[in-house]
């Protein structure tokens, strides 16, 4: 959520900058700082009333001392019509301040000075991209079919048993699922993060301090009964764990990763695109998290993207990193870079990883702060996340790029974790 004070400081700047995002409300900065003037205006009121009542309740006690009841009780009838006044500024005081928190929680964050302008994704910009096309036999398959022909996964028991969306993984599909969990998880651990088990689903707090909540509520699989969600991502639950904590210095920056199920609703999906693996209502994914200091963030940003492209050559699967226009980046996001991969059986690029810090937009609403030492005075941290990485659509890009003429060879990267390397006859 967007500060008061820096919208405050410089309302034409916040605009320009969500015009980037394509931000069609902007008179809701407006509407924000008109809010924010009633706010001080009824706390100037307020406090003049109990400045007031303070020096009447002196006054009365005083008459009372020196024996002058009559005028004693005419300044308690005073005192009397001043609470009420009181509690009519109170109760003004709460409705403006939700009215405005109201208002906040509807602005998106600001991007980053080195977002592109854009609408759609045709408008992302190409950083970087690495490795080979796969060069296929002639009767190269699709992941959907190469899964069927081997019976690694079965669509249509997951349509079964829940819906479309829920695929049900078999013999080697659910081995090489496992096996690219703990090889995530490994190279996590390995560079410095704390891998923590959290929960599958999560309260309405918790869904709103990390952004989704109000944004994402349609994409969301709500519990009605509990008030509680389905998690979108690992990312929800791990940010979290700091909601209203205050941070030493020191103890930056903070590295946690997790695997866990993710759900998504993915409301309007349809098409060829979402075929087989490519778009699912439940997936498995690690994520990895850091919480970090301003001064440090956008390094720290850096430092991600690269642990994510070292998980995607050690599998030997061609990538492209994206730098994410306006229009296509999340309500939280100030920059965001998206991995994607090369399906060689469907010629076309993946998505299976974001990485992207939220600057201070996360941790203003989790009240994540630290204690700047200089100043004694609490700051907002930045949050930074990433997927390393989403399983579906690495599993249909191994599967389609690895097909031989007689199996699917399997990268070397994961034979540690399997008691096969290869697929097939």
């Amino acid at each position: 959520m967007l500060e008061i004070n820096v919208i405050r400081a410089n309302p034409d700047f916040i605009k320009e900058r969500l015009s980037v995002k394509n931000f069609a409300h902007l008179s809701l900065i407006d509407t924000a700082l008109q809010l924010d003037e009633q706010r001080k205006q009824i706390q100037h009121k307020l406090d003049a009333a109990l400045n007031q009542l303070n020096n009447l309740s002196k006054e009365v006690g005083a008459a009372f001392k020196a024996g002058k009841k009559d005028e004693a009780e005419a300044l308690k009838a005073q005192t009397s019509t001043l609470k009420e006044t009181i509690t009519t500024l109170e109760a003004e005081a709460k409705q403006n301040e939700e009215t405005l928190q109201d208002t906040l929680v509807q602005l998106p964050n600001l991007p980053h000075q080195s977002v592109p302008k854009g609408k759609t994704p045709d408008d992302n910009e190409v950083v970087t991209t690495w490795g080979n096309t796969p060069q296929l036999p002639k009767n190269a398959l699709p992941h959907w079919d190469l899964a069927s022909k081997y019976q690694l996964i079965n669509f249509e028991l997951g349509n079964k048993i829940t819906g479309a969306g829920f695929p049900v993984y078999m013999g080697k599909g659910a081995q090489l699922q496992r096996a690219l969990i703990n090889f995530f998880l490994r190279e996590a651990n390995a560079a410095g993060y704390t891998e923590i088990q959290v929960p599958h689903v999560v309260n309405e707090a918790s869904a709103y301090a990390t952004g989704q909540l109000p944004d994402k509520e349609g994409q969301m699989y709500h519990i009605g009964l509990d008030g509680f969600y389905l998690i979108p991502t690992a990312e929800v639950p791990l940010t979290n764990l700091y909601r209203d904590e205050i941070l030493r210095e020191d103890e930056l920056p903070v590295k946690v990763c997790g695997y866990t199920p993710c759900f998504r609703r993915e409301a309007g999906s349809y098409g060829k695109d979402v075929r087989g693996l490519n778009r699912l209502h439940q997936f498995d994914k690690v994520e990895i998290v850091q919480i970090q200091h301003p001064d440090a963030s956008y390094n720290t940003l850096e430092y991600m993207v690269r642990h994510v492209a070292g998980l995607l050559q050690q599998l030997q699967l061609p990538y492209r990193i994206l730098r994410l226009c306006g229009g296509d980046m999340s309500f939280a996001s100030a920059l965001t870079y998206d991995f994607e991969v090369y399906s060689a059986a469907q010629q076309r690029w993946l998505e299976v990883s974001s990485v992207s810090n939220f600057e201070t937009f996360q941790a203003n609403r989790l009240k994540l702060r630290y204690k700047d030492p200089e100043t004694k005075k609490n700051r907002l941290l930045h949050t930074l996340n990433g997927s390393a990485l989403a399983l579906p659509r690495i599993m249909a890009a191994l599967l389609e790029n690895n097909q031989t003429e007689t199996g699917i060879t399997i990268p070397a990267a994961l034979h540690p974790y399997l008691s096969f390397d290869r697929i097939g006859e």
